[in-house]
This record gives structure tokens, C-alpha cells and sequence, in this order.
């Protein structure tokens, strides 16, 4: 990929990595910490050239274009976040291949830089392997969910695996993803198994910050939800995803009355206070399991990502306390 010079023209030849990216996509990529909207300005004023051409922001980019891309100024911000101790978050591999990895992502780390956060999974892995062609998110986890997370390392794998992902894609013919959630809410839920079909629309708040709610002006979500554990005041639910929708589980069980613990941002404030004097200083979603086909040849997959061990003490701990002021209950 090429690397904007600040002082002179930059000349890039698009490869197999990159075809296929929309020009204003591969620019925000390769120019981090540059304004979008300076990005922008720049292709809409023609100092962006394709094959010497003026080209629309949503250009599709094709194999062996020429792209000549004026003089940048990339903002400090990026070399400040490769000094910082930070990118040296250790992330643990569940699975690599050529085409593929497979990460247990830590709670408390965003995926991705943006939004206040000056880095994220996809930033220190691209510092920490400086060899890497290529390395892109194949889907988004919460910055406080911990769990298995995918990368592309081709871009044949990001399209297919986007594909197994995307509604209808490779999911309408059998062979999507089959992702399951670790989830601890608050109260009794009492059905074993129960689908969640509640549509899902996402706005902003006054300060910017996105928020979803259920509408019926949103996208169809369905959730299944099925019941592990249950103790007096918390219950241990698997959560499947049928759709991808943003904060989709958090929002449903937010909505029927069971607050997923320590959610922040949909929560039980009042409880999630004394859930971090008790121990449980994060939220209690883990993407725990997931099958999908291979990327590339196909073959079937299954991970399953070790339930962190705050929320197994936290379990136990709840367990614990059952027993000695109610004894044995389900």
C-alpha cells in the first residue's frame, strides 16, 4: 500500500489488494489522520488524479489503475500512537492461515482508531506485523465485548468473509456465520429458548455519539436467546445472532427488561455501580463461539474464545453468594 509523502506527488499502482475498494475508502486508508472532509476536497477539486483522470469519490478502483495523490500533511497523531505502550496489547490467536486470522479480542480495546480512541485492534496489528500486505477487519465487535474477531489477510478472504456477514449474502445459501454470545443479565429470565425479532434503529445523540432503539422505523433483528444459568437476581443466556445489526443484543435485552451487566450504555446505572465494587468492572458479553465455512476453500471452522477469567470469578461469585443466602436454585 502506498505511503503519502507530505513534501511531493505520491504515484500508486492499485494491486489485487486493493481493487475493488472505493477511491475514497483506499485515500482515508492510506491517509490517517487527515480530516475526511480535506480528503474530500481534494478529489472533488480534481488534485486526485485516476489514470490521469479526474474520478468521483465512489470510483471503484480496478487492477493496475495509476493514482496521483497531491502532497499530504499526515497528521502526528499516528507516530504518537506507535511510541505509545499501548500498541503492545498482547492479542491472543486462536487460528492463521494465508488467508485468514482469528483473534481473541480483550474486553476494554476498541477493533479500530476513531471516535476519542487513538488506536485499536487493527492498528497495533498492522504495527506489530510491518510485513503484513494486508490486514483488514472482516466485522466490528463493541470496544467493551471480548471475543473471537476476524481479519482478512487477502482481500478475496475480506469479500467473501463481508459476504458470510452481510444479510442475504452467503448466509441466505446455508453457509453463514454461526456466532454465539456469552451474556449475564439482570433478573430472572425464565424461557429456555425464545427468538427476538425487534427492529433495530440507529440515531445520535446531542453530543454525536451513536445509540440504537427499538423502532419500527428501523432494520428487522432477530436474536435467539437460550437460557444457561439462572440465580436469584442474574440470569446466563447464549446469544445467537441471526442478524448483525449494531449493539443488536445489547439493545434487545435492554428492551424486554433484562440489561445485559455492566452495560454502560444501556444498562442498570445503579446496579453496574455495584456490580464494579463486587468485581465486575466491565460488560458481561463475550463472543464465545463461531462456525463458519473457510474464506477460500471452504472447509468448516469452529473457535470457541476462553471465557475471560473476571466473568468466570464473577460467576462463581454469584454462585457462592446463592448458596449460602438461598441455597441450591435454578
Amino acid at each position: 500500500m502506498a505511503e503519502v509523502s507530505k513534501n511531493s506527488v505520491t504515484q500508486a499502482t492499485i494491486t489485487e489488494d486493493e481493487e475493488g475498494q472505493r477511491l475514497d475508502n483506499f485515500l482515508l486508508k492510506i491517509c490517517k489522520g487527515v480530516p475526511k472532509s480535506h480528503v474530500y476536497s481534494i478529489v472533488r477539486s480534481g488534485q486526485v488524479r485516476v489514470n490521469s483522470k479526474r474520478a468521483a469519490v465512489s470510483y471503484r478502483l480496478q487492477l493496475g489503475d495509476t493514482l496521483r495523490i497531491p502532497p499530504i500533511r499526515i497528521a502526528q497523531r499516528e507516530e504518537d500512537v506507535v511510541a505509545g505502550a499501548e500498541i503492545k496489547v498482547e492479542l491472543p490467536i486462536l487460528h492463521e492461515d494465508d488467508a485468514l486470522l482469528v483473534i481473541d479480542k480483550p474486553s476494554g480495546i476498541a477493533v479500530h482508531g476513531g471516535s476519542g480512541v487513538s488506536f485499536g485492534v487493527i492498528e497495533a496489528l498492522r504495527r506489530q506485523r510491518p510485513q503484513a500486505r494486508f490486514l483488514e477487519l472482516a466485522h466490528r465487535l463493541d470496544r467493551e465485548t471480548s471475543g473471537i474477531l476476524l481479519i482478512g489477510k487477502k482481500r478475496s478472504a475480506l469479500v467473501a468473509l463481508h459476504d458470510m456477514f452481510r444479510e442475504g449474502g452467503i448466509g441466505g445459501s446455508g453457509r453463514g456465520a454461526d456466532k454465539r454470545y456469552l451474556v449475564l443479565v439482570k433478573g430472572r429470565w425464565m424461557d429456555l429458548l425464545r427468538n427476538v425479532k425487534l427492529p433495530l434503529f440507529k440515531y445520535l445523540l446531542d453530543s454525536g455519539e451513536r445509540r440504537v432503539r427499538v423502532s419500527e422505523e428501523g432494520k428487522a433483528s432477530h436474536t435467539v436467546f437460550r437460557l444457561l444459568g439462572r440465580w436469584e437476581n442474574f440470569s446466563l443466556l447464549e446469544a445467537e445472532l441471526k442478524t448483525g445489526r449494531t449493539h443488536q443484543i445489547r439493545v434487545h435485552l435492554a428492551h424486554l427488561g433484562f440489561p445485559i451487566a455492566g452495560d454502560e450504555k444501556y444498562g442498570d446505572f445503579a446496579l453496574n455501580k455495584g456490580l464494579a465494587r463486587d468485581g465486575l468492572k466491565r460488560m458481561f458479553l463475550h463472543a464465545w463461539k463461531m462456525r463458519f465455512p473457510h474464506p477460500i476453500n471452504s472447509d468448516a471452522l469452529s473457535f470457541e474464545a476462553p471465557v475471560p477469567g473476571t466473568l468466570q470469578r464473577f460467576l462463581q461469585q454469584i454462585s457462592a453468594k446463592e448458596k449460602q443466602d438461598y441455597g441450591e436454585k435454578i
